[in-house]
């Protein structure tokens, strides 16, 4: 089972989750100085297994550099998001906010996969960004969505690349399919869960217009 570990970094205060199971460890959304997150896995004597991006914004890749230069892990990260780390909403630089430094990626592709040894499923969820996932992990009932949903709300869709009617859809499609129970852990603000967004986020209201 899953231990889940917030660090909130960076100019925006983003979410970075630490995925613990055992003595393995997975980063997600390092959005900032990742010293905390460091010393934690120092700490705690875990080791990296990856670094996963949910999107290519900014605040969620800052500070992939520094601690892939820490840990040795490799990063992921969504393919279609490419474009965006060559513009000031991936590389930084707008509204005075810092330049993020070069990174390599693999491409992390929909699916299953298996992070720290409990099997994950990459679900591809656009709308905030076109590349967008969310990590679900089954048998812990934990999601990880970066900025699609948050608490009593939803991720903008005004970037380049953002739709609202598609993450609306992947959200009801994707997210409110799962098992009510399950925690989700989104990119700003607190967790919530699935239940409690198919009932009160007013995004999701019938008759809502947005």
């Amino acid at each position: 089972m899953i231990d889940v570990h917030a660090f909130p970094l960076g100019p925006l205060q983003t979410n970075c989750f630490v995925a613990v199971n055992g003595s393995k460890a997975l980063a997600i959304d390092p959005g900032g100085d990742p010293t905390d997150v460091v010393g934690f896995l120092s700490s705690r004597g875990l080791s990296l297994e990856a670094i996963v991006n949910t999107h290519f914004h900014f605040d969620h890749i800052l500070g992939n550099t520094a601690l892939q230069e820490a840990t040795k892990a490799p990063i992921y990260g969504p393919k279609d998001d490419d474009f965006l780390l060559k513009a000031q909403e991936g590389g930084g630089g707008m509204m005075g906010f810092p330049k993020v430094p070069s990174f390599e990626y693999q491409p992390l592709e929909p699916g299953e996969h298996e992070f720290v040894g409990d099997r994950c499923v990459v679900m591809h969820t656009p709308g905030h960004t076109p590349g967008s996932m969310s990590l679900y992990f089954a048998d812990s009932k934990v999601l990880f969505v970066g900025d699609l949903i948050f608490q009593g709300s939803i991720g903008r869709t005004d970037f380049p690349g953002g739709s609202l009617e598609t993450l609306l859809q992947g959200v009801r499609e994707k997210v409110f399919t799962l098992p009510g129970e399950t925690v989700i852990y989104p990119g700003h603000g607190p967790q919530t869960t699935v239940e409690s967004e198919k009932q009160y986020n007013p995004f999701f209201r019938e008759g809502a217009f947005f």
